[in-house]
């Protein structure tokens, strides 16, 4: 299921990142490999806030799309 599903609060496992090759490999930059654990913390205005490898990132709607848990 893509990230835009997971309730705030819960967490998942990175199965699979879509898109162009610059677009994975942004995502990429920012931590979201396959295997990785992904937290969502919240939802604003449609971005997504998650807890990635110690960090914390806001991506838009279109690009939480693209990644499956």
């Amino acid at each position: 299921m893509p990230l835009t599903l997971v309730q705030a609060g819960e967490s998942g496992q990175i199965r699979q990142v879509f898109g162009r090759k610059d677009t994975r490999r942004f995502l990429e930059g920012l931590g979201f490999v396959v295997g990785s654990e992904v937290q969502v913390v919240a939802r604003m205005s449609g971005n997504v806030i998650v807890n990635i490898k110690n960090s914390r990132v806001a991506i838009s709607r279109e690009m939480a799309n693209r990644i499956m848990v």
